[in-house]
């Protein structure tokens, strides 16, 4: 389950960085603000890499994927590309956990 969430959640890192760019047209928001807020999601997205396996690890991927889609009242594209990643997270999730079942059958019958 690791790797899948992990390369989810690097590929959320730049989709922040990109939407950041975007947000930074917005004349309404200080470029301060766009990337404090963007700098804080990619960080989390990277430092989640490493807490998948602990407890709420997935979680808190959880919530960072609904702050991506509510994202989308300032940089409307995020509304989809939100749904995307929350589509891949819950992939990544459920078919990793089956994969660790899987290795976890086979190292039991390679003993």
């Amino acid at each position: 389950m690791r790797t899948l969430c992990a390369s989810t959640l690097i590929g959320e890192f730049f989709v922040i960085g990109f939407a950041g760019l975007v947000a930074m047209k917005d004349d309404s928001l200080t470029m301060g603000t766009v990337w404090t807020v963007c700098g804080v999601l990619m960080a989390l997205s990277v430092l989640l890499c490493g807490m998948i396996t602990r407890p709420g690890g997935v979680q808190l991927g959880w919530a960072l994927q609904a702050v991506l889609i509510l994202s989308g009242f300032v940089v409307p594209v995020m509304f989809f590309l939100g749904a995307v990643f929350a589509g891949l997270w819950w992939a990544s999730v459920h078919f990793g956990r089956k994969i660790d079942v899987a290795k976890a059958k086979w190292a039991a019958q390679a003993q």
